[in-house]
């Protein structure tokens, strides 16, 4: 990634589908003075998408491309979001909930600027219904992951991390709600990681300078004493 020049901020684009619930966690991040990132645009696939007008409310360029508009023709839609995305003067690209899969042109076109956040700890229970599959599996912890985009879905270096305890009376929607928690600390580190220039791509392994790893472990259950 080229460097920024001083005192520039990364000019960020987020792309959507629904909700965006962790785009509102980003623009929250970005309000912060020392913050080194902006979002300069928002778009989404889908034209009822209510984070639209989330990001209309916090003043944020917004677009609306249709895959549908395009028969089909995934690099065609591709070209219309890099082109967007290109013209806004994006330098960086952010997936909150966007559910298009990507093809190798655009992950090409974007590598090592393109992240996304996932609701699981990768790389287990890539793909949907993550944490319905973690209670079924019996999982004592889950989370949330933010990588770099590689064209195989779910994949690609790991930047940031969280896990969380599965607890017993836990459903879907409870565990969803403590990782969604965990996904909005996440998502901001990393573009802020991203932003001061602190991570490095080796291999298929995400570097981070000046972040030492925590040393504390989490359990479930803790340690029994007595």
């Amino acid at each position: 990634m080229a460097r920024l020049k001083v005192g520039a901020r990364l000019k960020v684009g987020i792309l959507i589908s629904g909700r965006g619930s962790n785009m509102r966690a980003l623009i929250a991040a970005c309000r912060a003075p020392n913050f080194p990132a902006e979002i300069v645009l928002v778009i989404s696939n889908e034209p009822g998408a209510a984070g639209l007008g989330r990001a209309k409310d916090a003043g944020i360029a917004t677009r609306v491309i249709d895959h549908r508009g395009f028969n089909k023709e995934r690099p065609a839609f591709e070209r219309a979001l890099t082109a967007a995305l290109t013209e806004a003067g994006v330098e960086f690209v952010c997936n909150a909930g966007f559910m298009r899969l990507l093809t190798d042109t655009f992950v090409s076109h974007w590598r090592d600027r393109l992240i996304n956040i996932h609701p699981s700890l990768l790389p287990a229970f890539r793909g949907l219904d993550t944490h319905k599959r973690a209670l079924a599996a019996g999982a004592r912890l889950h989370g949330c992951t933010v990588h770099f985009v590689r064209v195989a879905m779910d994949e690609g270096p790991i930047i940031v991390q969280a896990a969380v305890p599965v607890l017993a009376g836990d459903d879907e929607a409870k565990l969803a709600a403590r990782v969604l928690a965990a996904e909005h600390r996440c998502y901001p580190l990393a573009l802020r990681l991203a932003a001061e220039k602190r991570l490095r791509v080796e291999g298929e392994r995400c570097l981070i300078d000046g972040a030492p790893a925590q040393e504390a472990v989490l359990m479930n259950p803790p340690p029994i004493l007595g």
